[in-house]
């Protein structure tokens, strides 16, 4: 798979811009701040539909503008499928493949697949366990996208849930005499587990899949004798009926919550820990350790992926500048045969050899081939 072109219009900083790109490595060059960044955000959003450095669509959309859109055109097996977005944020999102509208936006979901790394993934070494459960979650989409419904159900579920808890607590603390009525908390207790099940299951088995991705990768990268180990940490007890095992998590938290008025239990609680070691490498890996476990990550993914049997685009953005020059030799080798990698830098030669493909200024609004 990789991408043939992308058009960009009223995205971010550029009013309109056009790129065609190609199989193989593609490395965007230019200073920093012309936008390069920009260009890689778009394909992720269409390959995830979130951005990886804002919670919200409204910067994605070039300021005095109602909307942007992107438009992709993606090959997988020598035919092309052209992915189409409008973004208007305080409105639904419309989406087209192949030209035709598609009932729902996440119904794209798959058709780019796509692995990311970006100088905003230490956050998954150093960052909160929100950080870790969105790389899980990402990449159990990018999967089996059916996964996008049960987070949103999920999501859905638990917002009414907090909601409830936090009327009671709030009728509680002003002096209510009942504390809020918390009659329906059964029933949201059941379509809390029944979803969170769900998810948690697929998390456990997509974890047992990537660990040995993740350690063969950290080894390659790193060079170094440390082992990169990744397991699942659940909020509640396991079994092997994970959907009663969440409801008597519920059952037993209910008085804390109630008193706190939030869940304290289910897979928005969960962590994946990441140990260096004998060691937990947050707070404990070096600079160095720390960048060499989070391209482990993305590779680990990218691996994942291509296993299933379609092989991902690949993007570094801005990755080489931060590594010595035994890490950059070592990740080109590792990517270097992959059917697109795309890459961005300020200074061309930070970027070994053997991932100088095609070349592309950016730079005043404009991308142009060298």
């Amino acid at each position: 798979m990789y991408v043939r072109g992308l058009e960009l219009v009223d995205f971010r900083s550029y009013a309109r811009v056009v790129v065609e790109l190609g199989p193989g490595p593609c490395v965007l060059v230019g200073p920093n701040g012309v936008g390069k960044t920009n260009l890689v955000e778009a394909l992720a959003y269409v390959a995830t539909l979130e951005s990886h450095r804002v919670a919200t669509d409204a910067p994605l959309v070039r300021f005095g503008t109602a909307r942007a859109v992107i438009r992709c055109a993606v090959v997988h097996e020598e035919r092309e499928l052209l992915i189409e977005l409008s973004i208007e944020p305080g409105k639904a999102n419309r989406a087209r493949l192949g030209r035709s509208p598609v009932t729902r936006t996440r119904d794209i979901l798959g058709a780019l697949r796509l692995v990311l790394f970006a100088p905003e993934d230490l956050s998954l070494i150093r960052g909160d366990p929100s950080e870790r459960r969105r790389y899980l979650d990402e990449l159990l989409v990018a999967r089996q996208p059916r996964f996008a419904g049960v987070r949103s159900d999920y999501d859905r579920v638990l917002k009414q849930r907090n909601a409830l808890l936090r009327s009671a607590y709030l009728a509680r603390k002003t002096g209510g005499s009942r504390g809020g009525d918390l009659s329906t908390l059964d029933v949201w207790d059941a379509h809390l587990a029944r979803h969170g099940a769900q998810l948690v299951r697929a998390r456990l088995d997509l974890v047992a899949g990537l660990a040995p991705h993740v350690a063969k990768a950290y080894s390659a990268v790193s060079a170094s004798r440390s082992d990169a180990r990744i397991s699942y940490a659940p909020s509640f007890g396991l079994q092997d009926d994970l959907e009663q095992a969440l409801l008597a998590a519920l059952s037993e938290s209910r008085p804390s919550e109630i008193e706190r008025g939030v869940t304290l239990v289910g897979p928005h609680r969960d962590e994946l820990t990441l140990t260096l070691g004998e060691m937990p490498a947050k707070g404990y890996a070096s600079h160095g350790e720390s960048w060499s476990y989070a391209l482990a990550l993305r590779l680990a993914a990218y691996d994942l992926l291509r296993d299933d049997g379609i092989e991902p685009v690949l993007i570094l953005d801005d990755v080489f500048a931060e590594l010595d020059a035994g890490r950059r030799d070592r990740l080109a080798a590792l990517v270097g045969e992959a059917s697109q990698v795309v890459v961005t830098c300020a200074v061309e030669d930070d970027v070994p050899a053997g991932l100088r493909g095609a070349r592309f200024l950016v730079g005043g609004g404009e991308v142009q081939r060298v």
